[in-house]
């Protein structure tokens, strides 16, 4: 075992400190990398303050995390020392069943392990994620990331990035397919670039006028403001597809007015009450289906993706022992879009 520098949340009510953690010695099949970056996730902030209910603690949070290798065991052909790889937000799965063999880990019907806070099955209690020095993971959890990006920004594209790439890819988003994209935020952001770089046209759905302008420069061909009920009777009937982005609960009727027949809204955020009126769907055979990040090969394929189109997220770069405060603002939306975390500063 090695023992490491990391941050970690000790309780649900207290504030994310320094903290010494043990990971495990590099076994045949594993990957060690050195963290250099690590983004800051709305589900980190959940996990820290218990609001799923779930958490255990200590928690060490971060699955959006950027490295290099500095050592592999012997069984690794695919990654050597120096290499520039990524973890996002799993380090395990059972690899046996139905969906794990679909290359669907994120579905694994015995569970996927989450990079914190899931079981950790060779040092016992729970896994720690990357708001630390390094990591420890098996090289089937390990994504090679393109050296022409900007590093720091390739990191929210492990959780963010992916969970809005899987349902455009899932539903076959394609060239002229009208898109809206409803919430302009991490994951909304991400959306409406791999939108645009699909060749669709991309429509931003937001509730605040002050977005148009952002919306714009990160690729929406046009914005459409929810609470105005004119432009919302104009566009009624003619998307071919909604990534709902939005975090908390919400009527969701006005968006499902916005769909042809037979298209569908995907949510991507939302996890608690809908209040969908089930006519707004049986007129239209309309559909309201849900997502989660994606499996392995899919997120290879899409940092693949971003290499070839130059895709990053927007961030603004923290140190850890800014982290408490980061946290607030991501809670007031006061950030564009994402916050990375240099892992040098953790030295410090």
């Amino acid at each position: 075992m090695k023992n490491i520098n990391a941050y970690a949340a000790k309780t649900k009510d207290s504030d994310l400190k320094p903290f010494n953690l043990d990971r495990r010695e590099v076994l045949a099949d594993d990957v060690k990398i050195d963290i250099l970056y690590c983004g800051v996730c709305h589900s980190d902030i959940h996990t820290v303050r218990n609001d799923w209910g779930n958490s255990k603690y200590p928690v060490v949070p971060g699955h959006e995390i950027i490295g290099r290798v500095s050592e592999v065991g012997k069984n690794v052909s695919d990654f050597k020392e120096g290499d520039l790889v990524g973890v996002g937000c799993m380090v395990d799965s059972c690899q046996e069943c139905a969906s794990c063999k679909d290359d669907l880990e994120q579905y694994c019907e015995n569970g996927f392990v989450g990079t914190y806070n899931g079981e950790d099955k060779h040092m016992g209690g729970h896994t720690y994620g990357g708001y630390s020095e390094m990591i420890v993971v098996d090289q089937k959890f390990v994504l090679r990331i393109p050296e022409n990006l900007d590093t720091k920004a390739v990191a929210p594209l492990l959780c963010a990035g992916i969970t809005t790439w899987s349902p455009l890819r899932q539903w076959n988003v394609k060239k002229g397919d009208k898109v809206g994209v409803i919430g302009l935020g991490g994951l909304g952001h991400m959306g409406v670039k791999f939108a645009h770089a699909l060749g669709a046209h991309v429509v931003m759905i937001t509730t605040s006028p002050s977005k148009a302008e952002d919306a714009k420069e990160l690729g929406a061909d046009e914005v459409l403001i929810s609470k105005n009920e004119e432009e919302m009777k104009k566009h009624a009937g003619s998307f071919d597809f909604l990534l709902n982005t939005v975090p908390v609960g919400h009527d969701t009727n006005p968006y499902i007015n916005l769909l042809k027949r037979d298209a569908t809204m995907v949510l991507v955020g939302a996890i608690d009450s809908l209040g969908v009126h089930g006519g707004g769907l049986v007129m239209g055979r309309k559909r309201i289906a849900g997502s989660l990040i994606g499996g392995i090969k899919e997120t290879q394929e899409m940092l693949d993706f971003c290499g070839k189109h130059n895709i990053v997220s927007d961030i603004e770069m923290i140190d850890i022992q800014n982290i408490n405060e980061a946290y607030e603002r991501v809670i007031n939306s006061d950030v564009k879009y994402r916050f990375v975390i240099d892992m040098e500063s953790l030295k410090n």
